[in-house]
């Protein structure tokens, strides 16, 4: 097996394990714990995420308009690896594929019957600001997050030279000492939310599929069925991961991605499809014209929950998942310039959720207004119904439901398949292709923390605790962003003086050949 670091491999292993024990034997205690620390983040760091955020937006959006957005993440002459078509299938599958699909019907169901403060459950201002919701939460936002993060990485890896880990991003920063101590704990802390987040969302995709199933076939939801599902969809992820970036995680990307827009594309013609269009038009607008008010909206003066209970929680999720997430973009995105990296991942993941939300979501809300389909209180006492009673409405609507539940599978072994790549990154150094025994080994132990805690009832206190790492890895992200700009004043400084030799060089030329 290849050799790992072994400081930051057992310091991670070690407390992971001890929170997986604490969620098998005390999953109560460890949840009320996480719960206690969440919200006392969320209470005094609310401000801090939000502005934050906000920043990491602002801030990719300088560097591709900037004079840095004509530098290369890779030598001067390197090309893409993958074709545009396969860089966006892979970054999207692995940034939020799964989730798309999860709550494209369930978010705005749940805002139009608990909108944020100012309008009435169940109202049109509630079906409006449902949707503008929705696209805030899933939009440009999140995708700021891991812009940020995979941009400091893939320049830091492909064209400095540095280890495809966290801390390498710091060296301008902190010079040695990214390799001492403190680069130890940030790389730990990256690993640990990485495989937290898998780890829960393993047993909460076994969940939603055991729900999609039981919901087709009337297959019973109990434990036992979910341990079977983690167990297929581990060797089914396993398989694709030990194929290789090139074979597996793109083959299936690309899989994904079709399947998707056909869905999208049925549901939007057979659905309401004026509608559809409508509430896109008008919910974009509406994003647009507030996202500075919706970036930096709190309730100070009447202590309102709903800020806390969805921006700041998803917020805080995005941060958390900013390691995994933005390790495997950086690593497909050798060769990109950083205007061209920025705004692919950006604008074009953000726009296919917009037109996702409009379809999916808008269709549930035609359901609910203009159809009286009571399906927001239907999906309010399970959120898992929400899609397939939607699909449930409209022509082979047995049949599409189908194929939504394949695609929630699909999508969750590829997001399985890129976490169980990216801890091997992560756990062997940074190494690029990491062996195929250490992918196994971080594979295995991932399900084995989902069957565990899916037992036990503690998944939810883990998934908590993973979003408590927020805080510190947001000044940790804050602090990716002042070492990239150091590094790319230095060689925006370079490049401008080999242009300037370069131009003498070819003026002295032709110099020369007009004296001749």
């Amino acid at each position: 097996m290849e050799r790992m670091s072994g400081m930051v491999l057992f310091a991670s292993i070690s407390i992971i394990l001890i929170f997986v024990l604490w969620g098998a034997f005390a999953p109560n205690q460890l949840a009320a714990s996480a719960n206690m620390l969440f919200d006392w983040s969320i209470r005094n760091f609310g401000w801090f995420f939000l502005i934050s955020t906000f920043g990491f937006l602002i801030f990719s959006f300088f560097l591709a308009f900037s004079k840095y957005g004509r530098i290369k993440l890779g030598k001067d002459d390197d090309e893409p690896e993958y074709s545009t078509a396969s860089w966006f299938a892979m970054l999207f599958s692995a940034g939020m594929g799964i989730g798309l699909v999860f709550w494209g019907v369930a978010e705005p169901l749940s805002h139009f019957l608990a909108p944020p403060e100012g309008a009435g459950g169940g109202t049109v201002d509630a079906a409006r600001l449902a949707m503008r919701y929705s696209f805030f939460h899933w939009g440009l936002h999140p995708w700021a997050i891991y812009t940020t993060i995979a941009l400091a990485l893939a320049y830091f890896q492909f064209r400095k030279g540095e280890k495809g880990l966290i801390s390498a991003a710091f060296s301008p920063l902190l010079g040695d000492r990214s390799n001492g101590i403190i680069g130890k704990i940030i790389d730990i802390l990256a690993i640990i939310a990485t495989a937290f987040g898998v780890a829960t969302s393993l047993g909460l995709g076994a969940l939603q599929i055991n729900g999609g199933l039981n919901h087709l076939f009337g297959l019973s939801v109990s434990p036992f069925i979910q341990v079977v599902i983690i167990g297929i969809v581990t060797i089914m992820f396993l398989l694709s991961a030990t194929t290789g970036l090139d074979r597996g995680i793109r083959i299936l990307s690309n899989t994904n991605l079709l399947i998707a827009v056909l869905l999208m594309v049925f549901v939007l013609i057979v659905g309401p499809t004026s509608f559809i269009l409508d509430i896109f038009t008008t919910t974009l607008g509406g994003y647009l014209q507030n996202i500075i008010n919706m970036s930096l909206r709190l309730t100070p003066f009447t202590q309102g929950k709903w800020v806390g209970a969805w921006t700041l929680f998803y917020w805080a999720w995005w941060i958390a998942w900013g390691p995994f997430v933005g390790t495997f973009i950086a690593r497909v995105s050798k060769g990109r310039t950083i205007k061209e990296f920025v705004l692919g991942v950006l604008l074009v993941p953000s726009l296919f959720g917009f037109i996702w939300f409009a379809v999916f979501g808008g269709t549930g809300l035609h359901l609910e207004l203009f159809d009286h389909f009571p399906i927001a209180d239907a999906a309010k006492q399970d959120v898992t119904s929400a899609l397939f009673l939607t699909l449930e409405q409209l022509p082979l609507g047995v049949f599409i439901a189908a194929i939504a539940t394949a695609l929630i599978i699909t999508f969750f072994i590829t997001s399985a398949d890129s976490a169980t790549f990216v801890l091997g990154m992560l756990s062997t150094k940074g190494n690029p292709n990491p062996a195929n025994k250490v992918k196994v080994v971080w594979g295995v132990l991932q399900s084995s923390i989902a069957i565990v805690l899916l037992i036990s009832g503690g998944l939810s206190g883990l998934q908590t605790a993973s979003i408590v790492a927020a805080v510190p890895f947001a000044i940790i992200i804050i602090g990716m962003c002042v070492s990239l700009m150091l590094a790319l004043r230095q060689d925006e400084k370079t490049l401008r003086a080999k242009e300037l030799k370069r131009m003498k060089k070819l003026d002295e030329l032709l110099s020369n050949q007009s004296e001749a």
